[in-house]
């Protein structure tokens, strides 16, 4: 494994451990990383609540059981995230679910901003857009990348950016309808093109 993201697994959070950060964080009207905003503050709240709601509300089909299950390769997958960020919440959930399906897949998770060497190695179109999936197999071979939405969710923001030029407040809310209504179905149909099935 890169020395870099074994450096940044020091500092790694499991999911119990990010729950329970975003959710102190949401009791005091903050949020990850160095900017503290209103905004960022409020976004952790949100992500709070709707972490929450995924976790009890996600549901996996018998046939992606088990797949998942099938997995014999030891996996890591290693997350970049921030408290604060829309499209983490719906997705680390599904990622979560997946880890608890099968003790071979580990789930960590890296702060973006106190690990910007691990993030600019994994840009997307060279932004540092979270979360972003790394997949990590044996021998520490990185194996995949995902991120930072589903192929599905990823159409829509291009359709409207190719349409408007940039996101605006109400395609975001627009965006949190789609996670609502997908029911975390996209994010698991990718993650489980990720795994080595055979």
């Amino acid at each position: 494994m890169d020395k870099v993201i074994e450096q940044s697994l020091e500092n790694s959070y499991t999911y119990l451990e990010y729950k329970k950060l975003v959710s102190n964080l949401s009791e005091k009207g903050e949020s990850t990383g160095p900017v503290q905003s209103e905004e960022l503050a409020q976004y952790t709240h949100l992500n709070n609540s709707r972490m929450r709601r995924w976790d009890k509300t996600l549901k996996f089909s018998d046939e992606a059981v088990a797949k998942i299950k099938s997995i014999k390769q030891k996996i890591k997958w290693v997350v970049l995230t921030e408290s604060w960020c829309g499209d983490a919440a719906p997705a680390i959930p599904v990622m979560y679910k997946i880890t608890e399906l099968n003790p071979n897949i580990s789930l960590s998770l890296i702060l973006r901003d106190e690990n910007l060497d691990v993030m600019n190695q994994f840009l997307t179109n060279g932004s540092m857009s979270i979360p972003k999936l790394i997949s990590i197999g044996e021998e520490d071979v990185v194996l995949a990348t995902w991120g930072p939405r589903s192929v599905d969710a990823t159409q829509l923001v291009e359709a409207y950016k190719k349409e408007h030029g940039k996101l605006s407040p109400e395609f975001k809310q627009d965006l949190q309808m789609f996670y609502n209504k997908d029911k975390g179905q996209s994010v698991l149909e990718d993650l489980l093109r990720l795994l080595p099935l055979k």
